[in-house]
């Protein structure tokens, strides 16, 4: 890390210490973008764990972020609603947010989750893990040796989005518009990659053109075992509307997209920012499962989640109103020294390295979870059958979210293959 931040993490570290949390909000985009937001996290967690702010961007919320207290929230759904979104912005104007089984509560959610369970089951993912090794090893071994390139662009990206148009079932020469269409969902316009809400829309109308012709094929032939045939002929899901359709297509764009692909980077930051973990993984490979776990806890790629309450409900002391909104910060909770010892740490054999908040709890837990363990396992053994280290030579670029917790691009360089 260098010296300039250094000097950005201490002076937020001196200003959390200072801040009114009266009025503080730690939905700031700024902090994550610059991965500065630690210190509130830590001031929230031991001055208000339970935390209200009156007036933000996105209205008054709930901040929970204590990782018991994100469990009683995330585990009771009969109290804590994802109907209506999952994220803590607001949506304005239009018809309102896609739905989408994950911002539905049951019995609706559960079967319409059921649908497409199959395409990440076991069974399937057996059958997957041959394909996504030998293309892990064909990514790898196209790498340039000796020469700074961009890992989440060569690696990352190209994993994932491959990964995900055979989950699709789409060409693989469209993977990359998959890749696209699930940063714009999460973008905001004006930092980078669009510029407008009005540019944001157009995209979207192409994105849903394109799922809609899909649909229009599968619908109109035998059921296969890809995403879009499992909506297009489940009892539960063939009959949804184009608006819900499409909202579950985001949905599984998104998910199947950046977990994997920011833990991915993640894991080759980590890593380098914690040399004597890296030798210890090189010693002994058999220790990727766990160092797999670790990265995605300490990476956190999803860094909150969103719930409206039901009934009034007192949580840590602190009442909570039916119809306010309450934000669990995954990314505070992964980090809560009252569950997780030196959770601050790196360390790749913890003893229960799979106890973490990053894929939720309850009836919404990440239904990709296992596939992305597996394709991270799976370039890790490959990886290291390759390469004796990969090099970090900058700081990462950061996404500019309080959702999204992931990289624009992390510049590395590989010396030399084994």
């Amino acid at each position: 890390m260098s010296d300039g931040n250094l000097d950005l993490a201490a002076d937020h570290r001196a200003r959390a210490q200072e801040i009114d949390l009266a009025t503080f909000s730690p939905a700031q985009p700024d902090l994550f973008k610059n991965d500065v937001m630690w210190p509130y996290f830590e001031r929230l967690r031991k001055d208000s764990p339970v935390h209200f702010t009156p007036d933000s961007d996105h209205g008054p919320y709930w901040s929970v972020t204590k990782y018991n207290d994100i469990m009683a929230v995330d585990t009771n759904h009969q109290v804590f609603s994802s109907e209506g979104g999952i994220t803590i912005f607001e949506q304005i104007g239009g018809e309102g947010p896609l739905p989408m089984f994950i911002a539905m509560d049951p019995p609706k959610h559960d079967i319409q989750r059921k649908t497409v369970t199959p395409a990440v089951s076991p069974t399937n993912l057996a059958l997957l893990e041959p394909l996504i090794r030998e293309r892990a090893g064909q990514i790898l071994d196209s790498l340039p040796i000796g020469e700074t390139f961009d890992w989440v662009d060569k690696v990352s990206m190209e994993l994932t989005a491959m990964t995900l148009a055979t989950l699709f079932g789409v060409d693989q020469a469209d993977r990359r518009k998959l890749t696209y269409w699930s940063d714009v969902v999460t973008a905001a316009p004006g930092h980078g990659l669009i510029d407008t809400p009005e540019q944001k829309m157009q995209i979207f109308v192409e994105y849903h053109a394109y799922f809609t012709e899909l649909w229009n094929q599968r619908v109109n032939s035998d059921p296969t075992g890809d995403l879009i045939s499992m909506l297009a002929h489940g009892e539960a899901t063939r009959e949804m509307s184009p608006r819900e359709y499409f909202g579950n297509v985001v949905l599984l764009t998104v998910g199947g997209n950046d977990t994997t692909r920011n833990t991915i980077t993640g894991s080759v930051y980590a890593l380098n920012k914690n040399p004597d973990q890296y030798a210890k993984l090189r010693a002994n490979p058999d220790r990727i499962p766990s160092m797999v776990s670790e990265t995605i806890r300490w990476q956190t790629p999803l860094a909150h989640m969103r719930r409206r309450a039901l009934a009034d409900y007192e949580l840590g002391g602190k009442l909570i109103r039916k119809g306010d909104k309450v934000v669990m910060w995954y990314v505070s909770g992964n980090r809560d020294d009252e569950v997780i010892e030196n959770p601050n740490a790196y360390i790749i054999d913890r003893p229960r390295p799979r106890q973490h908040l990053s894929f939720g709890f309850g009836i919404h837990r990440c239904v990709g979870n296992r596939l992305a363990e597996l394709q991270l396992r799976v370039i890790w053994e490959e990886i290291l059958k390759r390469f004796p280290e990969i090099v970090v030579v900058s700081e990462p670029h950061r996404v500019w979210s309080t959702f999204v917790k992931g990289y624009e691009s992390l510049q590395v360089m590989i010396p030399r293959r084994l």
